[in-house]
């Protein structure tokens, strides 16, 4: 492991410190935080987490891969599931993928009866292999094959920029996550629309921008500079775990610098952003001492010909566990019906994650026989 747990108090109850200007009393007891970057509240209940549980618990992940899986259809030199065969790669890897959920000859009409509207989607779907090594993750890569990583994300972003308007990069880590593979890889997808999501991020960043004249995501890493919410904190970039954290541990990546997007990043930076993923990713597996399941990405600016001073570059991190390495937090109910709703504060779980010891990486993601 990179990272190993500590032994850990009791979180304190949030106080005015976690929010300057907001009373203790309304954190200490159930209440709503704002998320302004999707328009929405999250329901925080800080006591539930010591509630009896006889519910749903995962089967420990354990981490005993081979460097080389000779069943692994990632793995380098062998067939895919589609039945192309993987070249010898040596470092990354990209290829488009076998069941691509986009085709980029889609037609994107659209139509419409009374209520009822559908339009096509046009795009693609790429796999990309973080290395050769069946047994890596994400973070145990050594820095110079991570700052590879984080290359191809911007060379794919700028490269499907030229065709697509948003591009999403991102990683599902575990079976929990609904991994299809335990072999290091993420995805980039690209489309003709603008998601949802990303769609109510550039409404409020561009709203934000129109009334204030700066960016809503430099104004927030400002004000949480050395607060009780931070995780990681260097001369490039900030981690957070977001004051309107929908997930227990859920984290936000921020640079220090006004970057729309990847390809921005100058080469020190993209150094610095190596060593700070494979810190976050170190402690986030040294907090149950698992491999800790997540779902990983970044949002751009989209690709509309339009400006992009509102738009801040952004890493969001979303892990399902909450109490061990064996429960989980399920989104049902409540979540579904209503509206979100956390059982930890987001000040509690930042400090659990400061807590974990972390030692830098020195694995080397070196070439395998396939």
């Amino acid at each position: 492991m990179s990272g190993r747990a500590t032994s850990i108090a009791e979180p304190t109850v949030p106080g005015d410190e976690a929010a300057p200007g907001v009373p203790a009393r309304i954190l200490a007891a159930p209440h709503r935080r704002y998320n302004p970057l999707l328009d929405e509240w999250v329901l925080v209940s800080a006591d539930r987490t010591s509630r009896p549980w006889q519910g749903s618990q995962d089967p420990v992940a354990r981490d005993d891969r081979p460097s080389y899986d000779p069943e692994c259809y990632l793995c380098p030199g062998n067939e895919r599931a589609g039945g192309a065969h993987n070249p010898v790669y040596e470092n990354t890897f990209v290829f488009t993928n076998d069941f691509a959920a986009l085709q980029p000859t889609t037609s994107i009409e659209r139509a419409s009866s009374g209520v009822l509207v559908a339009e096509g989607e046009r795009g693609t779907c790429r796999v990309l292999c973080f290395s050769p090594r069946h047994d890596l993750s994400l973070g145990a890569l050594a820095g110079p094959e991570l700052r590879r990583v984080i290359d191809v994300w911007a060379e794919q972003t700028t490269e499907l920029g030229n065709d697509y308007r948003w591009v999403q990069v991102f990683e599902n880590r575990g079976a929990a996550m609904g991994a299809s593979n335990p072999h290091p890889h993420g995805q980039i997808w690209a489309g003709s629309a603008l998601p949802v999501d990303a769609a109510r991020e550039d409404a409020a960043q561009r709203d934000h921008r129109a009334r204030t004249g700066r960016s809503l995501l430099v104004d927030y890493g400002r004000q949480e500079h050395e607060g009780p919410r931070v995780v990681i904190e260097n001369d490039d970039w900030i981690v957070v775990v977001p004051f309107w954290a929908a997930w227990p541990f859920e984290t936000i990546v921020l640079p220090r610098q006004p970057l729309a997007r990847l390809a921005d990043v100058a080469d020190l930076e993209r150094d610095s952003l190596a060593a700070t993923l494979a810190e976050l990713v170190a402690r986030y597996d040294g907090l149950f001492e698992v491999p800790f399941p997540y779902s990983m990405g970044w949002h751009q600016a989209p690709f509309s010909g339009g400006p992009t001073d509102h738009w801040l570059l952004h890493g969001h991190v979303f892990p399902p566990l909450l109490r061990s390495a064996t429960i989980r937090k399920f989104m049902v109910g409540y979540e579904l019906l209503a509206e979100t709703q956390r059982d930890i504060t987001p000040e509690a779980a930042a400090e659990r994650l400061r807590a974990v010891t972390f030692c830098a990486p020195t694995q080397s993601a070196g070439p395998v026989a396939g």
